[in-house]
Order: structure tokens, then sequence, then C-alpha cells
């Protein structure tokens, strides 16, 4: 499940991004992508919709959250972390 999970979120930060998912590396940050912090919450959205989970992010305070948005592949791995989480 967890190469279904990534393949998702990518297209959902490349739709962010206006790039193909191809595109997008798992190294990169958000910003490298071109994703500003409205485009963010918007790509937070779309996690919390296609998985059906709740992430701990705050936009109003971005240092305060435990959802580590720092690079693609990290972004994964939390989503990973609540939806585990969530089964168990």
């Amino acid at each position: 499940m967890s190469d279904e999970i990534r393949t998702q979120i990518i297209a959902i930060i490349a739709e962010q991004a206006v790039l193909e998912p191809s595109d997008v590396r798992d190294n990169q940050s958000l910003d490298d992508l071109g994703i500003d912090s409205l485009g963010l919450v918007e790509c937070i959205f779309a996690i919390e919709e296609t998985f059906d989970i709740s992430v701990p992010y705050n936009a109003n305070e971005p240092d305060q959250s435990d959802f580590d948005i720092t690079s693609v592949a990290a972004i994964v791995k939390a989503v990973q972390g609540l939806i585990a989480e969530q089964s168990s």
C-alpha cells in the first residue's frame, strides 16, 4: 500500500505545482516545486480527502506542526504514519 500512497501524494503535489508526477522527486521541498502557502493548504486538504485522515497542520503556525513538510518523502512518510495510526 505504501507505493500506492506515495503515488497518490505525488499526484496531488504535482497537480498543485502544475507539473507531471514524473517531475516530482522525493528530495524536493514544496518550495522547490513552486508551491506557496496556499498551495500547501490545498495539498493538505486534498491529502485529507483522499486518505480520509486529519493532518495535524496549522497554516497559521507551521513551525508548531507535528506534520513534516520538509520534502516530498517527508510528507509521504508523515501520511503513512497517520494512516497507520488511524487503522490501529
